[in-house]
């Protein structure tokens, strides 16, 4: 079945429904990954971005509808660090050889420590591999998380909310990091709730709300309208440096209060 796929297309998800208990989390998502792909899933709590890419791992399949993968495809994924037990005994190095899966050994061989070294030094991280990973930075945590899913030599790389808790200079080296592993031919799609620090420099965004919303370039997903329809509310969109602002229009509209 994946060899009917075009040869730049990763995964295709065609007229997919899925939920937990009989409730539908998404609904008639119709969605295609190209092995070029830099793109990012905007959306609420709750509009099923996490879903969405479960069924893109594989992890999850739709009730209805179909998911389909290039033949052979390598996936990574990072979670999001909210759900990580940082208090599990494992360094930094440690935890990135997990990726490795079918080791015959308890132990990791020469050429696993060097690619790990190699990965590690690739993100900026080489001297923290001895590191236990709750002495990590929210920066440095995400890059040992890419780093995990990168010794896997992903053709696709999957995230979750990567950018959250970082401060604005790690979102800015994270993205400027993702644009490189994109350039060297890796596909990317994360998920995010930062319109404005992260979607508004991605090249291709996917607007979900249960289903798709839009898909296109940050100037044909965020508009007013596209918006709206997302997340519910009302939001202006203003222009500057040729890049899109998203307002609450409740903040735009409402004058300052009278009171002291």
């Amino acid at each position: 079945m994946s060899g009917a796929l075009p040869a730049d297309v990763l995964v295709r998800i065609a007229d997919a429904t899925f939920g937990y208990d009989a409730v539908p989390v998404l609904t008639d998502v119709d969605l295609e990954v190209r092995a070029t792909d830099f793109v990012g899933v905007v959306g609420p709590s709750g509009s099923g971005k996490t879903s969405l890419l479960r069924l893109l791992l594989g992890t999850s399949r739709p009730q209805r509808g179909s998911v389909e993968r290039r033949s052979g495809l390598t996936v990574g994924y990072v979670p999001q660090l909210e759900t990580v037990n940082w208090s599990f005994p494992v360094t930094v190095a440690e935890c990135v050889l997990m990726a490795r899966t079918g080791r015959r050994l308890p132990w990791p061989s020469r050429s696993e420590r060097a690619a790990v070294a190699k990965v590690l030094d690739r993100l900026g991280i080489g001297a923290l591999g001895g590191r236990h990973i709750r002495e990590l930075s929210g920066g440095q945590q995400q890059r040992m998380f890419i780093a995990r899913a990168l010794l896997r030599e992903p053709q696709l790389l999957l995230m979750d909310e990567p950018t959250s808790g970082v401060d604005v200079a790690s979102r800015h080296d994270m993205l400027h990091l993702l644009g490189e592993l994109n350039a060297e031919g890796v596909a990317i799609m994360l998920t995010t709730h930062d319109l404005n620090g992260v979607a508004a420099h991605l090249p291709r965004l996917v607007a979900l709300h249960k289903t798709v919303i839009a898909a296109g370039s940050p100037r044909e997903v965020i508009t007013p309208a596209v918006l709206e329809q997302t997340f519910g509310a009302p939001m202006e969109v203003l222009e500057h440096l040729g890049m899109r602002i998203v307002l609450d229009r409740y903040d735009v509209d409402q004058p300052e209060s009278e009171s002291a």
